[in-house]
């Protein structure tokens, strides 16, 4: 299975990186290059659908290798991966490394002697001593985040055109533009998949197995002030910028993403600028209740009406709206689909890692789409960090634990 790692390492050298506050999708063409590159790869897999649309949503179907009855009492299974990655940290000419036998020290990155990937600081890297492990070079993030899944899948899809002794049923394949952004299944023809369940191979650690997202919302704030010689500004000025600090100072610190873990929401500012006539704030709220989702929804609308009451003289505007609700509403409605993931990872000899997701997932919107879509991992740890690492033997495992999945679904279908 050395051809999950062989992928990989191609498909991280391809710059994917998507865009904020960017409303065509995709963000970025530069995410059609890898988008043609797997059309290619999965044609000549003998997956003559396989196409890319100007969406740069990749999708392609693995036929079913069961006979015809035995095919129609199989769910149609559709596994997705993201093809972007974070625009967080840089994401172009990424230079992996591979620690060959890792021997359960301090991993320093050599193009940033400063960065050490270190076991005290994440615990799970004692967890492969042994293994090898991929890095970047320090300088980048290394795009495991989601190239990891989409190797997984693709080696998973090679294995089964390879040997057909490997029972499966109808299996749609799914690559996604801007999932870093928000926007990775927006513009998807959901209905046009005609599948029953999904997958996303989007997970962390070895084991993962997710099944609850935060309710999101997100949302700005936009300041009109009024600028004035500061030497005269007495009664006159409006400082936008003072006002949008007043605003920012109100959110609490207790409930941020640095001061929270586990089922915690929080409130974040994702981002501040302005001058004394302008300032806009941009930021989301999370978390796992969506009764106290709109609670904090509700706390905003309460602090931006008590700042602008002691600034009358400012024009204080602000969108809020919700972005993606829990996928855990959905998939306790179908509970098999999460069980018998679990089940697979239990078969590829791997602990089942049950946990919500701090963030969200495509899985979470085509769960609200009509197609329930838990979250599996492809082996990737720090996402969106420098400090990225991928042990060969996760994603490896992610492969097992894709096909041990589809023949789950025969069994418990005939």
């Amino acid at each position: 299975m050395s051809s999950v790692l062989d992928r990989f390492l191609k498909y991280v050298s391809i710059h994917t990186t998507s865009q904020e506050d960017i409303t065509e999708i995709p963000s970025t063409k530069r995410q059609f290059n890898l988008a043609n590159l797997l059309v290619t790869e999965l044609q000549a897999l003998g997956l003559m659908d396989a196409s890319v649309d100007e969406h740069c949503y990749v999708i392609a179907t693995l036929q079913s290798n069961l006979s015809k009855d035995l095919t129609d009492k199989v769910p149609v299974l559709c596994l997705c991966a993201h093809m972007d990655t974070s625009p967080e940290e840089p994401g172009e000419n990424i230079k992996p490394q591979i620690i060959k036998n890792y021997d359960g020290g301090d991993i320093v990155l050599p193009g940033n002697p400063n960065l050490v990937i270190s076991p005290q600081e994440t615990p799970s890297l004692k967890k492969f001593i042994g293994s090898d492990v991929v890095t970047s070079d320090g300088t980048t993030l290394l795009g495991g985040d989601d190239k990891a899944g989409i190797a997984a899948i693709m080696t998973a899809i090679a294995t089964l055109v390879s040997d057909p002794s490997i029972k499966h049923g109808t299996i749609k394949i799914v690559f996604t533009p801007d999932e870093e952004v928000g926007h990775g299944v927006e513009a998807l023809d959901v209905k046009s998949l005609s599948a029953d369940f999904g997958y996303t191979i989007d997970g962390d650690e070895m084991g993962v197995l997710e099944s609850e997202t935060f309710n999101a919302a997100g949302g700005s704030i936009t300041i009109t002030g009024f600028n004035f010689h500061p030497g005269y500004a007495k009664d006159k000025m409006v400082n936008a910028v003072r006002i949008l600090g007043d605003i920012i100072s109100q959110f609490p610190k207790d409930q941020a993403p640095e001061t929270t873990e586990k089922r915690e929401g929080y409130y974040h500012v994702l981002s501040a600028k302005g001058s004394v006539n302008e300032a806009k704030l941009r930021f989301i709220l999370r978390d796992f209740d969506l009764a106290e989702l709109h609670q904090k929804m509700k706390k905003i609308e309460e602090i931006i009406k008590q700042i602008q009451e002691q600034n009358p003289k400012a024009k204080i505007e602000f969108d809020l709206k919700e972005q993606y609700k829990n996928m855990k509403y959905q998939l306790d409605k179908v509970p098999h689909v999460v069980d018998y993931a679990e089940e697979a990872i239990k078969r590829a000899g791997v602990e089942v890692i049950r946990k919500p997701v701090r963030g969200g997932t495509d899985g979470a919107r085509l769960s609200y789409m009509g197609l329930p879509t838990p979250n599996i991992f492809a082996g990737s740890i720090n996402f969106h960090s420098k400090k990225e690492f991928v042990p060969v033997i996760a994603m490896e495992k992610s492969v097992e634990t894709i096909l041990n999945l589809l023949q789950i679904y025969v069994e418990k279908s005939i």
